[in-house]
């Protein structure tokens, strides 16, 4: 067990850059927030003077070198003003995804981070482009059934997605059938809505609706002006695979998404569950492991398992709910034959565009527990 504990180390860590990040948090007493997809600071942070922010407030920061974090980003952005959100990205081998997004107390400050950082060289070749996030609360619904009614689409609605506020309908000429402007608490949330919608009503209610974004802003007096241009990063330099040290945080928001009104369409249910063995593995894990940056968890997973004798994972997989941060909730049942123990957990995934393409990302995510279980716990004995 030794020696799988020493190559799970050896593989997924980056000493350097997480020895970095440690060192920050440690001396700052920041903490950050994980989830499957991102890694959140603040939304407030632990002192903020103010109201919270309001529309127009946050930045889209892109072309960030995969290896930079929050020890360098956080205070960057900070230095134009208070951050009362930062959110950076990241991918399942521990790397970010290249970008981010910073959330300031007011507009204004929103386009001095823009004047100021735009084209900011982090790292030799690497210039950061930053503009401002959208944000847009509102989508639009299109070729609903005549006869559909704001309070039942309102609650079918809040079934399907969290954040969900209030629902008006529209018909007229150019319109095919009703269609509804629906109004969420943040962007993210509606985002989100955005991705699983469409599907969501064609598979459970056959009905094919159109979504897409509805503007209710008009850009302030200090955005007048023109969005920046992004840069073209000269550097390619190779990245080291790393390991993301900081576990998954569960949200407390755990409660049951409302029950589909009779009468509007046939009852919803959640994503079918999973459970077979993994399917990467095969009999090419026996060749031994090749560290690799874009190794899936799923893979690495197995062929630890393989090398160290246990046998093949088998996993069992299941939807549980939306939560109100906007991510979808799995549980899941891994047995690793050599190993007494069994692994049970929760995790969070940002809703993808099939239900296949978010069991898979489930998937993964489970793996990515699993591994981080075996590498910290030295409990789990062979058999």
């Amino acid at each position: 067990y030794d020696g799988l504990h020493f190559t799970i180390g050896t593989l997924v860590l980056n000493l350097e850059r997480v020895k970095a990040l440690d060192s920050w948090l440690k001396t700052t007493n920041i903490t950050l927030t994980q989830v499957n997809g991102q890694r959140k600071y603040g939304g407030p942070p632990e002192v903020w003077a103010g109201p919270a922010p309001g529309p127009r407030c946050e930045v889209f920061i892109s072309q960030i070198p995969r290896d930079a974090y929050e020890d360098l980003l956080i205070p960057l952005f900070s230095s134009v003003g208070p951050l009362w959100e930062f959110r950076l990205m990241m991918n399942f081998s521990g790397q970010n995804r290249g970008f981010a997004y910073a959330k300031y107390g007011s507009s204004a400050m929103v386009s001095e981070a823009i004047r100021s950082l735009h084209g900011h060289m982090l790292e030799p070749g690497y210039r950061l482009c930053v503009r401002r996030s959208t944000e847009k609360r509102h989508l639009c619904m299109g070729e609903l059934p005549a006869d559909t009614r704001p309070e039942d689409l309102l609650q079918v609605l809040q079934g399907l997605s969290e954040g969900v506020e209030r629902v008006s309908l529209k018909a007229g000429p150019g319109i095919e059938g009703v269609a509804a402007i629906v109004a969420f608490s943040s962007h993210h949330t509606a985002s989100m809505a955005k991705k699983i919608l469409v599907e969501a009503f064609n598979k459970r209610f056959n009905l094919s609706v159109s979504i897409k974004w509805h503007s209710t802003v008009k850009p302030g007096p200090d955005e007048s002006m023109p969005p920046p241009q992004p840069f073209k990063n000269l550097a390619s330099s190779p990245v080291k695979p790393q390991r993301c040290i900081l576990g998954p945080t569960l949200s407390p928001h755990l409660l049951k998404p409302p029950s589909i009104p009779q009468g509007f369409c046939r009852a919803v249910g959640g994503p079918s569950s999973l459970q077979s063995p993994h399917p990467s593995c095969s009999s090419s894990c026996s060749q031994g492991l090749k560290a690799s940056a874009s190794s899936s968890p799923t893979m690495l997973l197995c062929r630890l398992c393989e090398m160290q004798g246990f046998g093949r994972p088998v996993r069992e997989i299941h939807y549980s709910h939306a939560g109100s941060d906007g991510f979808l909730y799995f549980t899941y049942k891994v047995c690793i034959p050599g190993i007494s123990q069994t692994f049970t957990g929760l995790v969070m995934i940002l809703p993808g565009p099939s239900a296949s393409s978010m069991l898979e990302e489930a998937s993964q995510a489970t793996a990515q527990q699993v591994l981080q279980a075996l590498y910290h716990n030295q409990g789990p004995k062979k058999k």
